[in-house]
């Protein structure tokens, strides 16, 4: 019962800070020149992910920081986007959604989970998706790291699914 009570505290609190927020630029327009919102628009679900990840700190879930890593790292590619119209990025950075769940699994082991497993799951998603990141990025357009030689990442990450398995304890 103590836990409902702090989640509803973190969430009330939570709400009305956003209310005062809104109702501060809504009163004082000048606030509009200073933090232009329909460019920052993105900011509000970083926030929201900063916001699941302290309310899992307050209600003793370390397993919150995955859902929390998740809508922040979103927030931090619409924030990317949004800044720099580049929004077909977004046919090759959606790799880095698995990076941010593997992110969120390796604070989730910092914050109470079990930390050597979630070390290593979180590693390997994190490896994989940065990997993907790589590989669709450059077939895509996206950037030109390796040039025409991309396609060495595939075997790359084919080797590493071969050779996995033969260094894993039974």
């Amino acid at each position: 019962m103590y836990n409902n009570r702090r989640t509803s505290l973190a969430g009330g609190v939570f709400l009305i800070l956003i209310g005062a927020i809104f109702l501060a630029f809504q009163l004082v327009p000048a606030l509009q020149n200073i933090i232009h919102l329909e460019f920052t628009w993105p900011l509000i679900i970083v926030l929201v992910g900063l916001f699941l990840l302290v309310l899992g700190l307050l209600v003793h879930a370390p397993g919150m920081a995955v859902p929390a890593t998740l809508v922040a790292g979103i927030g931090g590619i619409l924030y990317y986007q949004n800044a720099t119209g580049n929004w077909e990025s977004w046919a090759y950075v959606w790799t880095l959604i698995p990076g941010f769940v593997g992110l969120g699994t390796i604070l989730g082991g910092i914050l109470g989970m079990n930390l050597r497993q979630s070390l290593e799951g979180g590693a390997w998603l994190v490896f994989i998706s940065l990997l993907l990141f790589f590989i669709f990025g450059s077939s895509l357009g996206g950037m030109n790291l390796l040039g025409p030689y991309w396609p060495l990442l595939l075997v790359f990450l084919g080797l590493l699914i071969l050779v996995r398995p033969l260094f894993q304890r039974k």
